[in-house]
């Protein structure tokens, strides 16, 4: 059996990760996996004849073995699970780690470590906030670390207040190192690389907002710690991040699930396409056995 899957990017996305779209159908030929690309646009999802359906411009299409979604829309993926289409992130997962209040919400159960923090529906916001400035503001849908903020005083807050739009907002102590997390990058089970990113001119520290990153060699005590959280998800391909507390200890941050990896590749020779696409045609073989 030839495996057959779809590589699904929203338009904009494609046009910004052309090389990497490109790496993932080079990666699959390699592999005897039929990869075909697919732009969320063209792909039209509901029910028809009391039966969940799927159609390409508005045609029938034949249906993949597994889908990698490389949008966040988790009502994309339960569709396709529903069709039994296998989704690389799961429904499960994209919803999840889409959110990051869900995501702190699930990683405690854990006893895992994180800063202090509150969630907030925008309406009920006051003048007051429940931390001590300077403390950070984030929508929890957001990512790249667009859509957080640093709050220095009540003037920034009151301000905040006035402009955002957020449905919901997360607010975070700042009692971290500012400007430095860790990323690590995770396929399935098993943790494939993790990349220190720093900013000297930023709190924030994503490489896309002129972060800098470097190779960072886990110690045995933080691979232990951080398995405990990838043995709580079924994950594909995702990124964990971290935040270090004053005393150089890994605080959790988030998880982020249209993971790429400019980082890693910038900082080793890691394959990370072709260990995502082996890791696929494992698990799809398993399901077919």
């Amino acid at each position: 059996m030839r495996i057959r899957g779809w590589l699904i990017y929203s338009k904009q996305d494609a046009k910004e990760n052309m090389s990497f779209i490109q790496w993932f159908l080079d990666e699959a030929k390699k592999l005897d996996i039929h990869l075909t690309f697919m732009l969320r646009e063209d792909l039209q999802i509901g029910i028809m004849n009391q039966k969940p359906t799927i159609l390409k411009q508005n045609k029938p299409i034949k249906r993949p073995h597994f889908a990698i979604v490389r949008t966040v829309e988790p009502l994309l993926q339960l569709h396709l699970e529903q069709l039994g289409i296998k989704t690389f992130n799961s429904s499960y997962i994209s919803r999840i780690c889409n959110n990051k209040i869900l995501t702190h919400l699930e990683v405690n159960k854990l006893n895992i470590p994180m800063v202090n923090m509150f969630f907030y529906n925008r309406k009920d916001l006051t003048h007051n906030p429940p931390l001590p400035y300077p403390l950070i503001i984030k929508n929890p849908t957001g990512r790249g670390g667009r859509e957080v903020f640093l709050v220095k005083n009540n003037h920034d807050w009151l301000h905040f207040l006035q402009q955002t739009a957020f449905e919901h907002v997360l607010i975070q102590t700042t009692d971290v190192q500012q400007g430095k997390d860790l990323r690590v990058f995770v396929i399935g089970k098993k943790i494939i690389g993790a990349v220190l990113r720093e900013s000297d001119n930023d709190f924030r520290a994503n490489f896309k907002l002129g972060g800098k990153a470097t190779w960072y060699d886990l110690s045995q005590h933080e691979r232990i710690f951080i398995q405990r959280i990838i043995n709580h998800f079924d994950f594909g391909m995702v990124g964990i991040d971290f935040l270090f507390s004053y005393s150089g200890d890994l605080l959790f941050n988030e998880i982020e699930d249209v993971v790429g990896s400019r980082t890693l590749s910038s900082v080793s020779s890691i394959n990370t396409v072709g260990k995502y696409l082996s890791f696929i045609k494992d698990n799809i073989k398993l399901e077919y056995q």
